[in-house]
């Protein structure tokens, strides 16, 4: 399983699949999920769409790119999706987060991830 997180960790902008990640983690593409949840408590959809949204977190918070060349550059292939994702996950959408950490103020990267790391849980749109 640790080889298929890493592949995943590596390669998350790329098109993985379930195939190929039972086949690193040397099992059945079904008993790869069970087992991929049982062992990191999320799917390992859920996990890819997690990291990718962490790199575009990072990617919006220290660069200039656009959110459709962030959308594009951390592995998702649409604009729509992408922002659906990233407001499930972090409760906002990337312009609004972008404004949001605009003003931090510059802090070791560690602590900035550990505030704002995105949870497994998916967060209530806002009223």
């Amino acid at each position: 399983m640790l080889r298929a997180r890493d592949m995943i960790d590596r390669a998350y902008a790329d098109d993985l699949d379930i195939p190929a990640l039972a086949r690193a983690a040397h099992v059945s593409d079904a008993h790869f999920i069970r087992t991929f949840k049982d062992t990191f408590g999320e799917t390992p959809h859920r996990y890819l769409q997690r990291r990718r949204i962490e790199r575009s977190m990072f990617l919006l918070r220290e660069t200039r790119q656009s959110v459709t060349d962030i959308c594009f550059a951390v592995g998702f292939s649409s604009l729509g999706t992408f922002s659906r994702t990233f407001r499930a996950i972090m409760g906002e959408s990337p312009t609004e987060y972008r404004r949001h950490t605009a003003g931090l103020p510059p802090v070791p990267t560690c602590f900035v991830m550990n505030w704002y790391r995105p949870s497994t849980e998916v967060k209530p749109a806002p009223q």
